[in-house]
């Protein structure tokens, strides 16, 4: 597909990554549609060519208005929240969600679509080097509070993936790990907390995994305008930095920092191989220093 203007609907188009997601849309040219629960949200979408569509995720029929006339959707709208580990909530947003995402976007005729699913998908007890084709989660998993977004996230995908077999959806799936940016609620918020005390400790060795927004962002124009997605699912991560190299990054690319940070030893490693996408999309992606140095000028606004 080319993106110079073809008509992409994004949900979730005023949120943390769903921005990202518009802005390099607009780049390559595209016309976006944001259907969204608050169009007001971010007034300057509107004056930037957004055209926004009010729906709301659990309204089938607002939704199939939102995607109408749209050549492919990104469906990226999901409920994740530090401060939430409620099951039904998680279940209402990420999973009946989706199921009214898919069912509208039959309504509408649409084709194409790009899921926004997690690495989360895989469940904590996944460890090594992660590929794409590893097992999930699943309805049968045992759910604690800590992870009732990972089993939603992956309900949705399995979901997604069902219902293109069975309609012919052209779907590509794309699953961040840990996303880092601007407009962020959840990690950076906390991070920034734990960084700028006098003293902190941070944990060394610990592999979680990073991605920019950004990047994410470009993996899903990738995938969009490369045939070769679909029917495909991509981790779209970062290399392999700890948790200690990231705070080592946002010192050098200019956020505050504790005066003295100790290393906790944190033997622990969640690697995710990226390789799919780097090879099949030609998706690259920014360093941990070039990411934070964005992001904090995002937060600036300049």
């Amino acid at each position: 597909m080319t993106l110079r203007g073809a008509r992409i609907a994004v949900t979730g188009a005023t949120g943390f990554l769903g921005r990202y997601i518009v802005d390099v849309l607009l780049e390559r040219g595209a016309h976006v549609i944001g259907v969204v629960r608050n169009p007001d949200r971010v007034p300057d979408l509107r004056r930037r060519g957004v055209e926004l569509r009010q729906a709301d995720l659990a309204d089938r029929t607002r939704l199939a208005a939102g995607f109408d006339g749209a050549d492919a959707v990104v469906s990226n709208a999901a409920l994740y929240s530090l401060g939430n580990q409620r099951w039904e909530d998680h279940h209402r947003a990420n999973v009946e969600g989706i199921r009214n995402v898919l069912a509208a976007l039959g309504d509408a005729g649409v084709r194409r679509a790009v899921h926004v699913s997690s690495v989360a998908v895989y469940g904590m007890g996944a460890l090594g080097t992660i590929k794409e084709d590893d097992p999930q989660l699943s309805e049968t998993s045992r759910r604690w509070p800590w992870n009732v977004y990972a089993i939603s996230k992956a309900l949705s995908e399995q979901l997604a993936w069902t219902f293109a077999r069975e309609h012919d959806l052209q779907l590509t799936t794309v699953r961040p790990c840990t996303i880092y940016g601007a407009f962020d609620a959840n990690f950076m918020p906390v991070f920034r907390r734990l960084v700028g005390l006098p003293l902190t400790v941070m944990p060394a060795w610990l592999h979680i995994g990073f991605v920019y927004a950004g990047d994410v962002a470009d993996a899903i124009a990738c995938a969009l305008e490369r045939d070769v997605a679909v029917g495909r699912a991509y981790n779209t991560t970062n290399l392999d930095e700890t948790v200690w190299e990231f705070a080592q990054a946002w010192r050098e690319a200019g956020g505050r920092t504790a005066r003295l940070t100790l290393p906790l030893p944190v033997p622990l490693a969640k690697r995710f191989d990226s390789t799919r996408a780097r090879t099949e999309l030609g998706w690259e992606t920014r360093s941990l220093v070039e990411g934070l140095r964005d992001t904090f000028r995002l937060e600036r606004g300049t």
